[in-house]
């Protein structure tokens, strides 16, 4: 008898697009080291609270029946508080959405 196995493929093909006011996120990688040169375990890193617009919704509905329209857009390199979002993983990509309120600043 033989097997046969697959090759995963690591990117993901998926097309993500947030609804609303809402924003995908791709959260920047942890340092490894302290200051002092000390290697970090897994377990003792704090997840950034920096990352990367990957995706962004169509805007908040207004009383009008009107889009309004996002302060940012795709691409932009963000600062958000460290609990905001929902964090999900699509392949190897772990992204966080949110909405366009949780987001603090844009670093430029």
């Amino acid at each position: 008898m033989s097997t046969v196995t697959k090759n995963k493929k690591t990117t993901s093909k998926i097309k993500l697009q947030p609804l609303g006011d809402r924003v995908v996120v791709e959260r920047e990688q942890s340092e490894e080291r302290t200051a002092g040169g000390i290697v970090l375990p897994d377990s003792a890193k704090d997840k950034p609270a920096r990352g990367v617009i990957v995706s962004v919704g169509d805007g908040k509905l207004l009383d009008d029946g009107s889009r309004g329209k996002l302060q940012v857009k795709v691409g932009d390199r963000v600062l958000f508080s460290s609990y905001a979002g929902d964090e999900f993983k699509i392949g190897d990509q772990e992204l966080l959405l949110m909405r366009e309120d949780d987001i603090l600043a844009v670093i430029e």
